[in-house]
């Protein structure tokens, strides 16, 4: 296991081409779990092909714990790498799949039989472990991937490149719970690239959000949601994403089309001096009800739907639409709704950025 350094880290794939990674300073601990996420294209494949090897950055250095890697090819990395279609040796038995890695380390045949046991039986392949590969379905193959990537137990990192994409949709969570089980028994250090929020956010310790080569912003799932860095993570992180709303600051107050809405004074000073285009960000779960003599913002209702144990209100401030949700009980039978945004989760932006 390692702990991964990205120092002063970027990547032109040609001189003189954009970056297709920015450059980078980041810390990702020993025996995390990390995922990597953002849309097609934002550098996610690119940025675990650099820390596996396949790719030499043009800039900047990889070290795991303290040695430098940057130079090493693959093999000489120490890692497990699972893919998004299986890599597996179809003719072979599921037992051998699994320890071909450590048969091919000169493991002793009683750690081999003993280690794969425990992996086969952590994934759910302990009933197939003698049958060849080519007979089974998509799912049990991508065990067997993921398998082998586990199986060392001395490894530096294990890097998971959108494993679950061909696996079914129902058994996509029953495979996430078990890379949590595997994570919480092994204590790997695990890299997981995927463009889909909620694997990220039932995987992870923390997750690095992404775009355009950049990352935005490193975080637990909690923070991401609770205080987003970035208008983008905003909107990413959440169904439906964060409401943002253009406004200017006056004392402790935001201003939307006319509208004050208090805000935390310290955030509004800065916000002051921080110039730029100010948004108010505010998540459609954290607006609540006015109470009947409370002080509201009246939202004019343009669509209700009914989403089970919640309901999303479309509503409009002045030019600005925005998602409210509301708990089943708290029925809206009119065509407005008074609301409050409670001053601790109002966020101001200014550039797209958090004003701290």
């Amino acid at each position: 296991m390692a702990r991964i350094e990205l120092n002063q880290l970027a990547h032109r794939y040609s001189p003189g081409d954009d970056y297709a990674l920015q450059p980078m300073q980041h810390v990702w601990e020993d025996g995390g779990a990390y995922a990597l996420l953002g849309p097609s294209g934002c550098g996610k494949t690119t940025l675990l092909n650099i820390i596996s090897g396949l790719v030499q950055p043009s800039e900047g250095r990889v070290l795991f714990g303290e040695q430098d890697v940057t130079q090493l090819p693959p093999e000489q990395r120490n890692i497990g790498q699972v893919f998004q279609f299986p890599v597996i040796y179809d003719t072979m038995s599921v037992f051998d799949n699994l320890a071909f890695p450590l048969r091919n380390r000169k493991m002793d045949q009683r750690y081999v039989n003993q280690r794969v046991t425990h992996i086969a039986t952590m994934l759910g392949l302990e009933g197939v472990l003698q049958r060849r590969a080519r007979n089974l379905g998509a799912d049990a193959k991508q065990k067997i991937s993921l398998g082998r990537g586990l199986v060392r137990e001395d490894v530096a990192a294990v890097l998971f490149d959108e494993p679950l994409t061909v696996i079914d949709p129902h058994l996509k969570w029953q495979l996430r719970r078990k890379l949590r089980e595997v994570h919480e028994q092994l204590n790997l250090t695990l890299v997981y690239v995927t463009h889909d929020q909620t694997e990220a956010l039932t995987f992870a310790d923390k997750v690095v959000v992404m775009l355009a080569g950049q990352v935005l912003q490193v975080g637990t799932p909690q923070a991401l949601f609770e205080r987003p860095e970035h208008t983008f993570v905003g909107y990413f992180i959440g169904s439906p994403g964060m409401n943002f709303m253009d406004c200017e600051v006056e004392g402790s107050e935001a201003i939307v089309d006319g509208e004050r809405i208090a805000v935390d004074p310290a955030m509004a000073e800065a916000a002051r001096h921080a110039g730029g285009l100010l948004q108010l960000g505010i998540r459609p779960g954290l607006i609540r009800l006015a109470q009947e003599n409370e002080a509201g913002i009246t939202l004019k209702v343009e669509n209700m739907e009914d989403l089970g144990d919640y309901d999303l209100i479309t509503a409009r401030l002045g030019e600005h639409t925005l998602h409210v949700r509301l708990e089943e009980s708290e029925k809206v039978s009119s065509d407005t709704l008074r609301v409050v945004f409670p001053t601790e989760h109002a966020l101001l932006y200014a550039d797209d950025r958090l004003v701290v």
